[in-house]
């Protein structure tokens, strides 16, 4: 605008003031004002407030809620001695500052300094409106007396602080800050707040990532004011000058980015989370590293929590946010997967909850079927009778289908569910869903997990501030803490520290899912391994693949861990031989009816067995059983107190013959053959 278009917009104003103050005063009330409220985008902070994400607005530029008590001080006072300050003088307009530009320009014969106070930017800002021409000022000017009168002073600083351009998308100090530095404006050397200072007059042209020689300019003439205003001393200034402007943009907080999107679809604005930033940045880099060397392919997705509050402390639901060929923009904490053996620790503290079973307890570990299923162990061997501790511990499937048919299938689902975890069939529930025939996700495992080591009530596990009420009572305090108790008795792998943690590990079927969840005193963690897909990843063992990075995730937690509880009072500890006596050795339903494995044999002749004897006697070969033996010939004695197992006796007659021998011990067996 040329000088004497400046005048003549002042000496506008100023005769609408001489020419009547309450014309003056009317005119300025009946200002229209835009609207004053600011779209800033949705912020996901962690538990102290911290920055974990952010989100642009509708129109993609960054526009972070920014107020005045998170500005350094020194910020504010270079911005008012460099661009306003009678900022709290002024009622919108600096009349000093308007002479003295218009001086100024008609002495040099052209546009010298301007003298837009902050109002008058704010002003300009809200409207986005022309600044050469004489109607854009005479506005700016209206509207700035306007806010003055209907806003504070602190209330217009923050305008501007919000809406001042920094170049590219970038709108206002807290996006600049994070853009430019990588940081909060609370906290600004000199010379960043300089910059900062500098760049809303001529954002495009002092961008220092396109411009930087001009932006350092910039910076250094506002330093050199700050210099001369007594604002910064020059010993300051000097060093500032030396600080190198940025070359760059930084990509703003993307952490728990699985989790903020399902936050931000739940509502806008500012959402306070559970999480502890340090925490899930430690989290974040050691997924990144487990999956390094193991396949472009392989996803992995981690969750921390507080077992004791519910509080999920850190949230991976990929190794990296990106449509890569890990398909990392899948959550992979809420896809549905085979726990594998992941369950089993539930089935065991049902058992010992409703009088089955202790962990004392002898179990049979031998071939055996359940109508038409007839499962088996993974490494495809059988242990014989051992503890259920050790059969726990080696996690082996024909103890824990068992305890399962003991129990019922539809009882352990339902206290699945009623942990609060997720829990899907395609059908009635069977044995196979204590080994893994189950649909759930690893935030689900990660509750159930919770759950035991919280003693045995459920809490929900929830990543925002809430008010949870207390859950239903799944397990008895003591079926928890033994459950505890036998799965921290477990080696750690291989380089990991001994003791304080109890975990499972779990692979399932065609190795698929390879997991590991763990608790202490007070953290639970949960780890799943595998492909979004669903393909097999051959060799991923739960305990080879995903137990290390359990270890390793405790190993990167804040403080010092807290060791497990001590058994409660009620809690009963003693050997097998001490246990009552139905507690000494569980038998299955299936083995209830079935014979003694060590019950007598009738193994010649078979049963079935047709023979021609041709006046000779007739040959009985016995196995197993205990001494004295008993042969029977259609239920009459012929043979007593027989200390061998084969005997001879006399023909008993052509014909269909069923011949019995009774054990020592009562026991019986029986062969029906056919003698020529």
């Amino acid at each position: 605008m040329r000088p004497e278009r400046w005048l003549l917009a002042l000496a506008l104003v100023l005769a609408l003031v001489g020419y009547s103050r309450d014309r003056f005063d009317d005119w300025i009330d009946a200002t229209a004002l835009p609207t004053l409220a600011i779209e800033t985008g949705t912020e996901i902070r962690d538990r102290n407030g911290d920055l974990l994400r952010a989100y642009t607005v509708a129109d993609g530029r960054w526009r972070l809620r920014l107020g005045l008590d998170a500005v350094d001080p020194s910020f504010t006072r270079m911005l008012l001695a460099y661009e306003d300050k009678r900022f709290f003088t002024h009622h919108g307009v600096d009349p000093r500052a308007v002479l003295r530009a218009a001086a100024t320009s008609i002495a040099r014969g052209r546009l010298t300094s301007g003298a837009s106070t902050l109002t008058m930017q704010v002003a300009r800002l809200l409207e986005d409106g022309p600044t050469g021409e004489i109607a854009g000022k005479l506005r700016q000017v209206r509207l700035a007396l306007a806010l003055e009168r209907r806003l504070s002073k602190d209330e217009i600083l923050t305008l501007y602080l919000n809406r001042a351009p920094y170049g590219g998308n970038v709108e206002g100090l807290r996006a600049a800050a994070l853009t430019w530095f990588g940081k909060e404006p609370a906290r600004l050397t000199p010379a960043q707040a300089a910059l900062l200072v500098a760049l809303p007059q001529s954002p495009e042209t002092r961008r220092p990532d396109r411009h930087p020689e001009t932006a350092r300019a910039a910076r250094d003439r506002v330093l050199a004011r700050m210099q001369a205003a007594g604002v910064i001393g020059a010993e300051t200034a000097r060093t500032a000058r030396r600080e190198q402007v940025p070359g760059a943009r930084r990509p703003f907080p993307a952490l728990a980015p699985h989790l903020s999107d399902r936050l931000v679809g739940a509502g806008g604005g500012v959402r306070m989370t559970t999480l502890h930033r340090p925490t899930q940045i430690a989290i974040e880099d050691l997924a990144r590293q487990a999956v390094r060397a193991r396949g472009e392919r392989m996803s992995i997705a981690i969750i921390v929590a507080d077992h004791r509050s519910g509080e999920i402390l850190a949230h991976v639901g990929s190794a990296r946010y990106d449509n890569d060929p890990r398909q990392g923009f899948v959550d992979m904490t809420q896809a549905l997967r085979s726990p594998g053996s992941t369950l089993k620790p539930l089935v065991y503290g049902l058992a010992f909850d409703q009088g089955l079973a202790h962990p004392e307890t002898l179990i049979d570990d031998v071939p055996m079927t359940f109508g038409t299923y007839a499962p088996q162990n993974f490494d495809g061997y059988f242990r014989g009778t051992l503890p259920l501790r050790e059969a726990l511990q080696l996690s082996l499937n024909l103890p824990v289908v068992q305890l399962t048919e003991a129990i019922g299938p539809a009882r352990l689902l339902s206290d699945m569910r009623r942990s609060g975890m997720q829990a899907e069939l395609p059908g009635k529930p069977g044995l196979a869903l204590a080994l893994g025939g189950v649909g759930v996700t690893l935030e689900g495992m990660v509750q159930l997990y919770a759950m035991i080591a919280g003693g045995g009530v459920g809490l929900r596990l929830h990543a925002t501030a809430d008010d949870t009420p207390p859950g239903a009572r799944i397990l008895s305090p003591e079926a928890a803490w033994h459950l505890g108790d036998i799965l921290s008795g477990l080696a750690p792998p291989p380089g990991a520290p001994k003791g304080g943690i109890a975990y499972k590990t779990g692979t399932s079927y065609g190795y698929r899912d390879a997991w590991a969840l763990g608790w202490d005193g007070q953290h639970v963690i949960g780890v799943w391994m595998g492909r979004p897909d669903g393909t097999p990843v051959p060799g991923a063992f739960g305990g080879d693949v995903a137990a290390p990075v359990l270890f390793q995730a405790f190993g990167r937690l804040p403080g010092r861990r807290v060791p497990l509880p001590a058994p409660p009072p009620a809690t009963l500890m003693v050997g097998t031989a001490d246990l009552p006596a139905p507690l000494r050795h569980f038998k299955s339903r299936a083995a209830a009816f079935a014979p003694d494995p060590d019950a007598p044999l009738i193994a010649f002749p078979p049963d079935g067995a047709r023979l021609a004897l041709n006046g000779a006697p007739l040959v009985v070969k016995l196995r197993e059983g205990r001494p004295p033996f008993t042969i029977l010939a259609d239920g009459r004695p012929v043979v007593r107190r027989l200390d061998q197992r084969e005997a001879w006796i006399d023909r008993p007659g052509a014909g269909f013959v069923t011949l019995s021998v009774i054990d020592g011990a009562g026991r019986s067996a029986r062969s029906s053959v056919r003698l020529d």
